[in-house]
């Protein structure tokens, strides 16, 4: 299996480690465009972590179910208030499937890249399919691969540097797009150290595994906040849709004044 499990160590300071990914001004805007593609219906979070989109979302009414890969991960998120709202599945997303079908499947924070290969990673997107109604919405949230900002001749760039976080990408495995992250973090009073592989992939490979999973490109975005996607994106908010069935009509798309996809 080539997909990356957090152990304990990391799952126990994950929300602190990453607390600036719970600031409003970072969530809101994240968890008002699930709940628009969501449409009121059911939404499926492809691991969900320690909850930080799953539970603002259930919140808001959307009735969201997860599945996620490392127990200890799960174990924080089943610690926190009105988890129990959320039914939980251990399981690999490459071929865990819950029972039902849903308006909305979202997989956040680059995790697609914590799926190592690229057969796995198609995998991903055909589990999506199979969870998703016709009409409905798999979100995917990844960056854009940085390779244009290491130096000629470099293998790695310094991403973060700061007192309480050092992180340094390196890019060992241009054919196979593996990368390693590494992180040094004062959490807590201690200094958490922390590497892992992932395998980037670029937006038309996304496009490519989406149409192999009978999903198509309904819109791209740079941000949660619907600001045009173009070549100096440094992220990006895929939205595949799943076609509905001849004679029914498509959920209708989110409210942005924006291309579908732009490319400056």
């Amino acid at each position: 299996m080539a997909s990356i499990i957090w152990e304990r160590d990391v799952a126990e300071v994950y929300d602190a480690t990453w607390s600036a990914m719970f600031d409003p001004a970072v969530l809101n805007p994240a968890v008002d465009l699930l709940a628009e593609l969501a449409h009121q219906g059911p939404a499926i979070e492809f691991a969900i972590g320690t909850g930080r989109v799953a539970l603002p979302l259930s919140a808001r009414g959307v009735p969201v179910s997860g599945i996620e890969l490392s127990p200890h991960m799960a174990e924080q998120l089943r610690a926190k208030p009105n988890a129990d709202a959320v039914p939980l599945t251990i399981g690999d997303m490459t071929t865990t499937r819950v029972a039902g079908t849903f308006t909305l499947v979202y997989l956040v924070a680059n995790t697609i890249m914590n799926v190592t290969t690229q057969p796995e990673q198609v995998d991903v997107f055909a589990n999506a399919a199979d969870h998703l109604e016709p009409g409905g919405c798999f979100v995917v949230e990844v960056i854009v691969p940085q390779l244009r900002r290491v130096p000629p001749g470099e293998t790695a760039r310094v991403f973060e540097m700061k007192t309480s976080h050092v992180g340094i990408e390196t890019f060992d495995d241009l054919v196979g797009q593996i990368a390693w992250s590494h992180h040094w973090m004062e959490v807590q009073e201690r200094l958490v150290r922390h590497s892992a592989p992932y395998r980037y992939v670029w937006p038309s490979e996304l496009d490519l595994m989406a149409q192999l999973a009978g999903l198509r490109l309904r819109d791209r975005w740079a941000s949660w906040a619907g600001e045009p996607f173009t070549s100096e994106s440094t992220s990006q908010i895929a939205v595949f849709e799943k076609p509905a069935r001849p004679g029914n009509a498509s959920v209708q798309p989110a409210a942005f004044p924006v291309p579908r996809q732009a490319y400056i």
